[in-house]
């Protein structure tokens, strides 16, 4: 469940690939772990069957939407204008705020509440939780589905990481633009669809 929460390639994904690119390993790591700590808090509210939260998120999801959207594009268009020339090499990333990542890799993915509607349905194909388990049975497996997250992103940043030694100012300067550029068209895209929504046009 750890693994099928985080594979979708979405922005959190994309931040985690620049990031891993731009400044080295450890902060697209550091970031996933931010991810996998939200998932975990997401989980923890459908486990714990707090309808009052999921019917709030459902009753204003367009209001998240729109909201979680703003936040992507504001975000992109900081990828677009950064220039990561002082962080191309593997010795400036023990000069980074490792917490900073592993908190904006947080608030990030907590930015987007809808993610609750998929861990539902893997809820509900793995059976977990079951009324049969005992309390330690659930903590287990909350704890391997953090681990299946962090198992994810320790494959992503590990692949990327491996290829980032071919890449230089110019690549890493369009490399930012694209990504920036991509989570830009998801958050108009999202902020669109959430205003059509909240405005009853669809």
């Amino acid at each position: 469940m750890g693994i099928v929460l985080s594979a979708p390639m979405g922005p959190i994904g994309i931040l985690v690939v620049q990031r891993t690119m731009e400044k080295g390993r450890k902060c697209g790591l550091y970031t996933g772990v931010g991810a996998a700590l939200s998932d975990l808090f997401y989980c923890l509210l459908a486990g714990l069957g707090l309808s009052f939260v999921t019917d709030f998120i459902t009753e204003y999801q367009d209001l998240f939407q729109i909201g979680g959207s703003l936040i992507l594009i504001i975000f992109g268009i900081f990828m677009i204008l950064r220039t990561p020339v002082t962080h191309l090499k593997h010795d400036d990333a023990k000069k980074t705020n490792f917490t900073n990542d592993a908190v904006t890799g947080f608030a990030f993915t907590l930015s987007n509440p809808l993610i609750i509607f998929l861990i539902f349905p893997l809820f509900a194909r793995f059976g977990f939780p079951s009324a049969e388990f005992r309390f330690y049975h659930i903590i287990i497996g909350y704890v391997f589905i953090v681990l299946g997250a962090l198992l994810w992103w320790w494959i992503i940043t590990f692949l990327v990481d491996k290829l980032r030694a071919k890449f230089n100012v110019n690549s890493m300067w369009l490399i930012n633009k694209i990504m920036g550029s991509v989570i830009v068209l998801v958050g108009v895209y999202g902020l669109i669809a959430g205003l059509l929504y909240y405005f009853k046009v669809i």
